[in-house]
């Protein structure tokens, strides 16, 4: 391949990764679909490619709709043990983030819900939402109707919305501020004031420090607060598990608040807060270490700030 052609799909390269991960959830397989479609371009008849943005978009898309079609994608999705992998802020697979529908379609309450869309819907709610593609776009790399991809967009549109739990826009030292109050209130043993910072209806996912084979849901901001305080509270088992006592940060994660557990360098565990009306709407608590590798690499590079909490 000639070195033109190298350029080309290298120029294109971040836009690419970062659609490859909201439609699948995983900085790996985002990877892995990006380097697939370079050998695809590789072995292509370039000369015959009019568009180049638009051949690899929509090589790219019908490679991930594969991985999600897939026996062991289902498998593995339909467990009920699945989450997505969450990202520091700053990281460029996060990709466009200059719309709040683009801001909203990567974090990870969104990713989450997306998981109950069919594959196209989700094809197509992403590359509406957040890329900003034209129906007769989306028609085109999908193999659909212009009518079809509306629908799908409509459809996808309506069962996220209808599903959301908080997504508030709020500027950092706000969001800081609620972690903060909410941490205290977490480790000061008194379930009321957990109550009391959630909303009516909040939520909370987890998939159980990596241990569980299901994801534990709470969907009663009572449960949540339980779920909360027995989670934070800290014991000489849960420091066995973590390999240590971890220093306590907060930090953005997929464009919202999140706390994280930190060992020496080595992010242990993360929770994601969305916020609706200045209050936790939804927490969603990532543990195992596959879903942290990418995490932990930019935590590695970055000069976070002094920890809320210096050993836990």
């Amino acid at each position: 391949m000639d070195s033109a052609a190298i350029d080309q799909f290298e120029a294109g390269r971040g836009r690419l990764a970062s659609l490859a991960y909201r439609l699948l959830g995983s900085a790996a397989d985002a990877e892995d679909a990006v380097q697939d479609t370079f050998l695809r371009w590789q072995a292509a008849d370039r000369e015959r490619v009019e568009v180049p943005e638009a051949w690899l978009t929509k090589v790219l898309t019908n490679l991930c709709l594969d991985r999600l079609r897939s026996a062991q994608a289902r498998h593995e999705r339909a467990a009920g043990a699945w989450l997505p992998e969450p990202l520091l802020e700053g990281d460029p697979m996060l990709g466009p983030a200059d719309t709040f529908e683009q801001r909203e379609s990567v974090s990870l309450a969104v990713l989450t819900l997306m998981e109950r869309l069919s594959p196209v819907e989700r094809a197509a709610y992403v590359l509406r939402e957040a890329f900003s593609y034209p129906h007769a776009e989306i028609a085109g790399i999908l193999d659909i109707t212009e009518s079809a991809s509306q629908q799908h967009v409509h459809r996808a549109r309506r069962r996220v919305t209808a599903e959301r739990r908080g997504g508030d826009e709020v500027d950092t030292a706000s969001a800081r501020r609620i972690v903060e109050e909410f941490l205290a209130a977490a480790t000061s043993g008194r379930t009321e004031r957990l109550v009391a910072l959630l909303t009516a209806d909040a939520t909370a996912v987890s998939d159980g420090a990596g241990l569980a084979r299901r994801l534990l849901r709470y969907n009663t901001r009572e449960r949540v607060a339980s779920y909360v305080r027995a989670g934070f509270k800290p014991t000489p088992a849960k420091r066995r598990l973590a390999g240590g006592s971890p220093a306590i940060h907060i930090a953005l994660v997929n464009g919202s608040p999140a706390v994280l557990a930190v060992i020496e360098d080595r992010i242990v565990g993360a929770v994601a807060f969305e916020m609706s009306d200045g209050k936790v709407a939804s927490l969603c608590g990532i543990a195992a270490a596959d879903r942290l590798t990418r995490l932990n690499q930019a935590w590695r590079q970055h000069e976070p700030e002094a920890p809320v909490i210096n050993a836990w």
